[in-house]
């Protein structure tokens, strides 16, 4: 590097280069600004476009597979040089062949997810691609850490794609993953481990020894039947005992409702298989369905059906036309009538559709159609059988008096 007293020489010796130098380089600060402008926009635009709209592990997920990528292909580099004898531009040129055809396959695995919505023959020549390089780059290694290095490079590559495909798979289809047989938690809960459900531990406890007592039960009972021997009876009821006994004591089965509920449920169930052979469609602890049959009304007096029947009919409609109301508003006086039926049911009487008509104001039809409902409720139908037995005569306060010899005599 020259020193200033040299610089300042060949200024004062020759000007117009030091001024050529000068311009040259001004114009090439402003080339290099402009290519750092350019180079920082298009690095705005393709974040802007490829990385702001995406997850931030589907970012990690490209980088790491570009780093594996890279990997696997300086080994490819060294392979070509040293057992393909490849050398200067050829080298350059033909030593990444198989990663720039496996990122070709992955791009249009990808085109084909997202408009056939399967990755097609495109995703199994990601795999075979990656697994041919992996094992021409592990070939020329020169130690097994190397080797197995540069083996698990790139299946580490396409392992990151796999998953960025799947989780495009379940974005683009909505659906759920094959779910395997095999896994972790399978096993774990096949050798005893682990819990299917979110159960407590005490909770798991408590119900292993409450099946204990039920299984020894049922085997203390199968013995009986089958006519054992005393032996064999004693044995099982002192496994039966100590097994009560570990129940009672750990949890808490003696004052425990629902224990005991659970331990009675788990008796019958295991006291009733014989049944599932003969079992119909429903499970053989399912509550059998109640059929209770409505009970008929008693029939009334002659004179008090035709009292019932016909004290509504025999009323001349002045105004038949049906009023128009909205809803809400139909909807407010049923409710008031209801009220009004109910407030005189509850005093002994059974109002009359002229009643209801009057106290409400609404028409007779629509009194005589919410009547004809109510009357032959449970309540209205009792009071009126009850002061026909009472008394012997029909009088609620509402309908005309009938003598027993069936006269109708006028209220006073």
């Amino acid at each position: 590097m020259p020193t200033f007293e040299e610089i300042t020489a060949f200024v004062t010796e020759k000007p117009l280069a030091t001024a050529v130098i000068a311009l040259l380089g001004l114009v090439g600060l402003g080339l290099a600004f402009l290519i750092v402008r350019v180079a920082w926009r298009a690095a705005v635009w393709l974040f802007a476009r490829y990385v702001a709209h995406r997850p931030v592990e589907d970012v990690l997920t490209i980088v790491a597979a570009s780093i594996a990528t890279g990997v696997s292909a300086q080994g490819m580099w060294r392979f070509s040089g040293d057992v393909l004898g490849l050398d200067g531009p050829l080298r350059l040129l033909l030593f990444a062949f198989i990663e720039v055809a496996i990122i070709t396959s992955a791009v249009r695995a990808r085109r084909n997810m997202r408009e056939n919505f399967s990755a097609g023959i495109d995703g199994i020549a990601v795999w075979a691609l990656t697994c041919l390089t992996a094992v021409l780059s592990s070939m020329d290694a020169r130690s097994l850490p190397e080797a197995v290095f540069r083996l698990a490079a790139p299946l580490v590559a396409a392992w990151l794609w796999e998953r960025g495909m799947a989780i495009e798979r379940h974005r683009i289809r909505g659906g759920g993953r094959i779910n395997w047989r095999l896994t972790p938690e399978r096993l774990l809960v096949r050798v005893g481990l682990a819990e299917v459900s979110d159960r407590t531990a005490s909770e798991v406890d408590a119900h292993r020894r409450l099946t204990r007592v039920a299984l020894a039960a049922k085997r203390a009972k199968a013995l009986r039947e089958g006519g054992a021997s005393e032996r064999k009876m004693r044995s099982a009821l002192a496994k039966l005992d100590k097994a009560m006994d570990q129940a009672v004591e750990h949890t808490g089965l003696a004052v425990d409702p629902a224990r005991q509920e659970a331990l009675l449920a788990q008796i019958a169930a295991l006291y009733n298989t014989s049944a599932l052979i003969d079992a119909d469609p429903r499970v053989p602890w399912e509550p059998e369905p109640e059929h209770r049959p409505v009970p008929a009304r008693p029939a009334l007096p002659h004179r008090l059906v035709e009292l019932v029947e016909d004290e509504d009919e025999d009323i001349e409609v002045l105004d038949t036309t049906p009023q128009v109301v909205d809803t809400a508003q139909r909807a407010a006086l049923m409710r008031a009538a209801r009220q009004y039926w109910d407030r005189q049911i509850a005093k002994g009487i059974v109002p009359r559709t002229v009643d209801i008509a009057q106290e409400i104001g609404i028409s007779l039809a629509t009194a005589r159609e919410y009547r004809a409902l109510w009357k032959l409720e449970p309540r209205a139908h009792a009071l009126i059988e009850a002061l026909y037995q009472q008394h012997g005569i029909v009088d609620t306060g509402a309908f005309p008096a009938i003598d027993d010899d069936g006269r109708v005599l006028a209220k006073s």
